[in-house]
């Protein structure tokens, strides 16, 4: 009687879906030489090594790929039917491998918080050391969300106060200090301080001024806000609707008419005027953020960029006497 599918006695072949693409190598080399010695010679191995090699590859397989006389080599009918297979197989690892080759064929992803400022202008002196690049800015609005979106594989880069994330966020980024950045007030048109050049963090004691409280995006900023209100009387805004974009940002600011913290830097909006903070000096530490790991020439760029822009603009000097949290300090000196 014959035996069915289900018979235990009944001889089964399991093929391996993982073989070796150097298996496959040496397969193909024999197959189009149809001799043993010219095929190791291409292969630049030993013609032991090559016997070798398509052994193992017969019992992964569980079938005898060729018929080998003293006079010649060829293929049996599972030879010629794993030839193509191979060939296909052979030709994705080629076009992948060619495709990792080269980095410059993946655009980064560069968050730059805000269009304006420091960020950005570092991104167009890269554009300009690697123009082979695509360097794609984005606009996420604060580096607690974008090193999530980093870590997930969403974003490359991004720029912020990396002490005010979660250590073990931090511990996943590489980081380089970019800037010493000056903080600012944005105040409106009317208040009595939009007069001055410079506003006192003493002059803004009593005052109640927005730093992005309630924005799960932002933590970091209203981290820093935090520590520097708490030593000059300032009261941190309550949470106000999140605004993606200046003329939302202008419109919900419109009904408040609280003070913004800012940097020197923040681009202008109708109505407000930008006035640096003084008596100390307050400093918001910039740092260019990726994920650890990451290789890409535009990295590479964004690094330079900024370097070179601290080095002509002095951005890296510390105002003597300028205030500055301890953990903040320390990053920005590399020893955090």
């Amino acid at each position: 009687m014959a035996s069915s599918a289900a018979d235990p006695g009944t001889p089964t072949r399991t093929v391996r879906t993982h073989t070796d693409p150097r298996l496959l190598h040496a397969f193909v080399a024999v197959a189009e030489e149809l001799h043993f010695t010219r095929a190791a010679a291409r292969l630049y191995l030993a013609q032991q090594a090559l016997s070798r090699d398509i052994r193992r590859l017969e019992r992964e397989l569980g079938a005898e790929l060729f018929v080998r006389t003293t006079r010649q080599v060829a293929l049996t009918a599972d030879g010629e039917r794993l030839l193509p297979y191979a060939r296909r197989v052979l030709d994705a690892h080629a076009e992948l491998a060619e495709a990792f080759d080269d980095p410059t064929a993946r655009p980064l992803f560069v968050d730059l918080n805000t269009d304006g400022m420091t960020a950005a202008r570092v991104l167009a002196r890269a554009r300009e050391l690697a123009p082979a690049c695509e360097l794609m800015a984005r606009f996420e609005s604060g580096l607690t969300w974008a090193a999530e979106e980093i870590l997930a594989g969403r974003l490359d880069v991004s720029f912020g106060r990396a002490a005010g994330l979660d250590p073990a966020v931090r511990a996943r980024l590489g980081t380089q200090p970019v800037r010493y950045e000056p903080m600012a007030v944005l105040l409106p048109d009317e208040h009595p301080l939009a007069a001055r050049e410079a506003v006192a963090l003493g002059d803004l004691a009593g005052e109640t001024v927005y730093a992005g409280a309630g924005n799960p995006r932002t933590t970091e900023w209203t981290g820093l806000a935090r520590l520097l209100f708490a030593e000059w009387g300032i009261t941190l805004a309550p949470p106000m609707p999140l605004a993606i974009g200046v003329a939302e940002f202008q419109r919900v600011m419109a009904k408040s008419r609280n003070p913004v913290l800012a940097v020197v830097d923040f681009p202008p909006i109708p109505g407000t005027v930008v006035r640096p903070l003084v008596r100390p000096v307050p400093l918001s530490p910039l740092l260019l953020v990726w994920r650890k790991g990451l290789r890409h020439p535009g990295l590479d760029a964004l690094r330079e960029a900024a370097a070179l822009l601290g080095s002509e603009e002095g951005w890296m000097v510390r105002p003597e006497g300028s205030w500055l949290p301890g953990p903040d300090a320390s990053l920005m000196l590399g020893a955090g």
